[in-house]
């Protein structure tokens, strides 16, 4: 049974916005998971960018 409910759950990451478009070498990524069968479209939180020392936008990204 547990290999079941791990398939719908993924490890997704996720990528600063405002890094990414400033072109900065680095990017503040971080790694969470998340059920695809719940949410299947793409998610966005704030989180702490330690590049940039505030709290963005992070895109999901493949």
């Amino acid at each position: 049974m547990a290999k079941k409910a791990q398939k719908a759950r993924a490890v997704i990451h996720l990528e600063c916005t405002t890094c990414r478009e400033s072109g900065v070498p680095g990017v503040s990524r971080y790694a969470t998971r998340k059920n695809k069968k719940n949410t299947p479209a793409r998610i966005e939180l704030r989180k702490y960018c330690r590049y940039e020392r505030k709290y963005t936008i992070h895109k999901e990204v493949k």
